[in-house]
């Protein structure tokens, strides 16, 4: 239970902030549109919020990374290929458009690229907040 409460929590401040802005001055969508997706993206979140770090551990233990660039290219893919279908899937229940969709998505790659190895390492960090101080 713990577990499921450190990914969630990491996701939804994470995600809400970083995702919320691009949709509004990158996507451009209106506002009402952004508040609804980000509403709809907080149950979605604590919906995967452990899973997709579940899906970062089994990535990671499956390419076993041993450098910073190998690292890195390991969380782009774990964000990616877990991320991208979500996020559309939530802008298409919020009302948007195909064409913002598009946008927003393409937009939200280059962000993921971006930001999947500080959104890692803001989950390891608390991660490790989170766990018993060893005696």
């Amino acid at each position: 239970m713990k577990a499921f409460f450190i990914d969630t929590v990491a996701s939804v401040v994470f995600f809400t902030v970083v995702a919320g802005l691009t949709e509004f001055f990158i996507a451009g969508m209106a506002p009402d549109e952004v508040l609804t997706a980000r509403l709809i993206t907080i149950p979605v979140m604590i919906l995967t919020g452990r899973p997709y770090g579940l899906w970062r551990d089994v990535i990671f233990t499956r390419f076993s990374p041993r450098s910073r660039p190998m690292t890195a290219l390991t969380d782009i893919c774990a964000f990616l290929t877990f991320q991208v279908p979500v996020y559309a899937t939530t802008l298409l229940i919020a009302g948007a458009s195909f064409a913002e969709i598009q946008i927003a998505i393409s937009a939200a790659i280059v962000f993921m690229i971006l930001l999947s190895r500080p959104f890692g390492l803001f989950l390891e960090l608390a991660r490790k907040w989170a766990a018993p101080a060893a005696t």
